[in-house]
C-alpha cells in the first residue's frame, strides 16, 4: 500500500480518522471509493484523495455516506 507522500492539510477534521478506519478494515482507497459510488455518492478519486489528505473540505453528505461505508457513528470520524 502506497505512504502519503505529502503533509497532511487543515481543510477538514475526518481525514486521517478516514484512513485510519479504512486501513483498520483492511479496504483499499480504490474500493472504498467504488464502494461509496455504488452507495450513491457522486466521488471521483482525485476528489477522494484530496478529502482523505484533508487538501478540501468535506461537505455533510460525504461525512455521512463515509460514516456508513465504514459502519461507524458520525461522531467516530471526528474523533
Amino acid at each position: 500500500m502506497k505512504t502519503r507522500s505529502k503533509k497532511y492539510g487543515e481543510s477538514n477534521l475526518i481525514g486521517k480518522n478516514v484512513v485510519a478506519l479504512r486501513k483498520k478494515l483492511g479496504i483499499s482507497q480504490k474500493d472504498f471509493i467504488a464502494t461509496l459510488q455504488l452507495s450513491g455518492l457522486d466521488i471521483n478519486p482525485t476528489s477522494y484523495s484530496k478529502l482523505e489528505g484533508q487538501i478540501r473540505m468535506a461537505n455533510d453528505k460525504e461525512v455521512y455516506y463515509i460514516a456508513k461505508a465504514l459502519n461507524v457513528p458520525i461522531e467516530k470520524l471526528y474523533e
